[in-house]
């Protein structure tokens, strides 16, 4: 009878052991599950955070002509950003016929020394749609030349938001309007943006599809 108490004494001492160890087994697994949880819940929120948002304007230059200027060399966005205007545009092969113009009316120095102006440089296909004899023309007489090229610039920077609504003054002295928003703008009406917002070292460059004409 005594070794028969002494065994039931040793298994409830031996169940006593057990017990707490069993329970704190379990306590761990249910830690590290609720660990697991919150990880996996909490990684969406991460990815979230790291995406960009949606509709964020660009910053820079704009335009479906910006796709033909070279990527690197001076021709380049960041090349352009380091010359002045007119040293600038002789680097973009899209506007060769105004450099060569600029060039012809012996305004390279003006521009390149002018501050903070802004430029509605005209393309090549720009200058194609005068007629040859005309262009021949105006090109030979540095006068008149040089009246419709420095229509063509603006005595500040203008920025895609003043381009808006405004009427802004040109070194010819004529007035010339621009309109549109987002990423479509017009100078007169007639000329379409088609790759704005260019720094230069002291301008910023429009790059227009049409010559622009002095009202006066």
């Amino acid at each position: 009878m005594t070794a028969f108490r002494y065994r039931r004494a040793a298994l409830a001492l031996t169940a006593a052991a057990v017990l707490p160890l069993t329970l704190t087994a379990c306590g761990g697994d249910d830690s590290s599950s609720d660990a697991a949880d919150k990880s996996s819940s909490s990684a969406p929120a991460e990815e979230k955070s790291s995406a960009p948002a949606e509709g964020t304007p660009a910053d820079g230059p704009f335009g479906p002509a910006c796709a033909t200027v070279p990527k690197d060399g001076a021709g380049s966005f960041d090349g352009m950003a380091q010359d002045p205007v007119a040293t600038a545009a002789s680097n973009n092969p899209a506007l060769s016929t105004l450099v060569t113009a600029v060039k012809k009316a012996g305004l390279v120095d003006t521009l390149n020394n002018a501050q903070n102006i802004t430029v509605f440089a005209p393309t090549n296909d720009a200058f194609a749609k005068i007629p040859k004899a005309d262009l021949d023309k105006v090109l030979a007489d540095k006068e008149m030349l040089t009246n419709i090229l420095t229509y063509h610039v603006v005595g500040e920077k203008l920025t895609p938001t003043q381009l808006e609504s405004g009427t802004y003054d040109t070194l010819q002295k004529s007035p010339l309007t621009t309109k549109g928003s987002g990423e479509n703008y017009t100078v007169n009406d007639t000329s379409k943006v088609v790759c704005g917002n260019v720094p230069t070292a002291n301008a910023t460059v429009y790059i227009v599809d049409t010559v622009l004409m002095p009202k006066s």
